[in-house]
């Protein structure tokens, strides 16, 4: 607590000067046009992996990067607090992508291969059933999380069944449709600081370097409406 508190004095201090007019702006309203997904760890900060002002993001997060998916009748057969915040963005934020973005040596995706949790954390062991498709994926994953040890690729599987539960919403389904709305999954290596990107074409993630980024911005040019996680089922 006391490393919070000092933190925020020298924020007082050295950086607010230079974010006193965002944050009188940002007073009036915010306009993010990403809802960012991701885990709860303390080692995944997306702001700073992307450059991204306050404003810039709005963000989920828990363990695991989870997502309930949603019956027939649009409900969330889980916590109904993601699908709370999905349908927030998507109905009262400019948000045009969804980015899922799972990481590695995840404490939930060790938990969930383990299949062992704490008996006194009931709660936990239910949220991870959320991630048991990805389980039942990680003996045919093919090129998904190749060579990486099994939390990992298990953590990779894991983005893109979230993804498919994003898409058990009818307000994303429609958006999809409509051509409004993208989806993508990422994956951040912690150790290496890179961040990996689902590249339907080849299959797999791949590290977004200066080639790739540039090719995927590329793309997104030619190609706005696209969904770049579409052979993520």
């Amino acid at each position: 607590m006391k490393k919070l508190i000092r933190g925020l004095l020298d924020f007082q201090r050295h950086s607010l000067p230079a974010y006193r007019s965002t944050f009188a702006r940002l007073a009036k309203g915010q306009s993010p046009d990403c809802l960012f997904i991701t885990c709860a760890d303390s080692r995944v900060v997306p702001n700073l992996l992307v450059s991204m002002d306050p404003g810039d993001l709005f963000v989920m997060r828990n363990v695991g990067n989870m997502v309930a998916p949603a019956d027939e009748e649009g409900q969330s057969v889980g916590d109904q607090s993601e699908a709370a915040a999905v349908e927030f963005s998507l109905l009262h934020l400019p948000v045009t992508d969804v980015v899922v973005c799972g990481h590695s040596s995840c404490g939930a995706m060790k938990a969930l291969l383990a299949g062992t949790v704490d008996s006194r954390a009931p709660n936990l062991g239910d949220w991870l059933d959320l991630g048991r498709g990805a389980l039942q994926r990680l003996e045919r994953a093919g090129k998904v999380g190749e060579g990486l040890d099994p939390a990992d690729r298990l953590s990779q599987l894991n983005v893109l069944q979230q993804i498919n539960h994003l898409r058990s919403y009818p307000l994303v389904r429609e958006r999809l449709a409509a051509g409004t709305l993208r989806l993508h999954g990422w994956w951040f290596d912690i150790g290496n600081a890179q961040v990996h990107a689902y590249r339907p074409g080849h299959d797999k993630f791949v590290p977004i370097d200066e080639v790739e980024g540039e090719q995927m911005l590329a793309e997104l040019s030619h190609h706005p409406h696209g969904d770049t996680s579409s052979s993520a089922s």
